[in-house]
């Protein structure tokens, strides 16, 4: 998909120069996996990268592909690397019905792609004893030992995550910058009532930045920012008519951005950007990830009917950007006719399976379809 959409849409319409990075597992086992940080050093150089999606793989995929060990997921790498944000945000098409009726406008997911659950430490325990987390500071003085519990002859499992101060204050002067950017108010959502030093130290960090840096920028703007505990903003975002810029933490983010997916029709239409702690580096990329199902009916000879909207539009929105850097208006504006080409093409009644299944209608296309719609469409 990501490759026919490169070669109908992309190549035919602009002239450009295109770097690339072979993120297969074979090509991460080849190399180690350098691979993936020789791509995190070129997003870095370029300010603007279009990503496929990628394969963490899971212990039955290490034996299957005979790999040597399970490699990282790529995306941790190019977002540890980048020290970055990722945004989700819906496409929002008119003729396409929502879940959430109510959501008019986007709401954009703020996620923050540094440690907690990602890259905690988990283990299993047998049988009795008891479980301690320390801290040894560096400079020799004595360390903090907390007894977490003691554990039954039946042991039990044990979790110990972290985050990094620089990286909390990073990712709220990222979502801070985008607010603004989209002209959307800001809320950000923890469970500090529970976890009062650990969710209390984001709350804090949020606060402080922002009354330091950017509540006068707010204010002028006429935009609002606010900290919601997480239940309570569940509530308030089903209800609400959307338009607002949701922050939230790593696997807080990554439950959300999906349920909002979903709410605004499809994982298919929604769109995602790694933003990179400077303002300027994005790596755009479908939210969606990969889908087994379709490349498996695919793989057996089977159409392959995935959405590519989402796909698509990280390549409109990475040339887009990169007109911005460049002060291109030309290639902007190109971005934007693919934009208004898969509009239209939707509009016209052409939709993969997941969409026609909303609106209801028969005789949905393919992905190859789909795509040559819009490409015919932009010719």
């Amino acid at each position: 998909m990501f490759a026919l959409v490169r070669e109908r849409i992309i190549k035919p319409l602009v002239d450009l120069s295109i770097q690339s990075f072979d993120l297969s597992l074979a090509n991460r086992e080849a190399t180690a996996d350098a691979i993936t940080l020789q791509a995190a050093a070129a997003v870095k150089e370029h300010r603007v990268a279009v990503k496929c999606s990628t394969i963490t793989p899971t212990a039955a995929q290490v034996e299957r592909h005979g790999l040597s060990r399970r490699w990282k997921s790529p995306n941790a790498t190019l977002r540890k690397a980048l020290n970055g944000v990722i945004f989700r945000e819906p496409i929002v098409l008119e003729s396409v019905p929502r879940f959430v009726p109510g959501w008019e406008a986007p709401i954009v997911v703020a996620r923050h792609a540094n440690a907690d659950q990602y890259q905690a430490t988990d283990f299993q325990v047998s049988g009795t004893g008891s479980l301690t987390l320390s801290f040894t500071p560096a400079d020799g003085s004595a360390p903090q030992v907390h007894e977490v519990t003691a554990f039954g002859p039946d042991g039990g499992i044990a979790l110990g995550m972290y985050n990094n101060t620089d990286s909390i204050r990073a990712f709220a002067r990222a979502c801070f910058r985008q607010a603004l950017r989209l002209g959307l108010p800001l809320y950000f959502s923890t469970k500090y009532t529970v976890l009062k030093e650990y969710d209390g130290a984001f709350v804090s960090a949020f606060e402080d930045v922002y009354r330091a840096e950017f509540a006068q920028q707010f204010a002028q703007a006429g935009l609002g920012y606010e900290h919601r505990l997480i239940d309570d903003m569940v509530a308030f975002a089903i209800k609400s008519p959307g338009g607002f810029l949701w922050a939230l933490k790593n696997y807080d983010g990554d439950v959300q951005a999906d349920i909002v997916a979903q709410g605004f029709g499809s994982p298919g239409l929604m769109a995602s950007v790694l933003a990179g702690e400077d303002g300027e580096t994005c790596l755009f990329e479908a939210a969606h990830g990969t889908v087994a199902r379709h490349y498996r009916r695919w793989k057996d000879g089977g159409q392959l009917a995935a959405n590519p909207v989402a796909t698509i539009a990280a390549w409109s929105r990475a040339l887009e950007h990169r007109g911005a850097l460049d002060e291109n208006a030309e290639l902007a504006d190109a971005a934007r006719a693919i934009d208004a080409a898969v509009r239209a093409t939707v509009a016209q009644g052409i939709m993969t399976p997941d969409l026609a299944g909303l609106v209801g209608i028969g005789n949905p296309v393919g992905t190859e379809e789909f795509i040559d719609a819009v490409a015919g469409r932009l010719r």
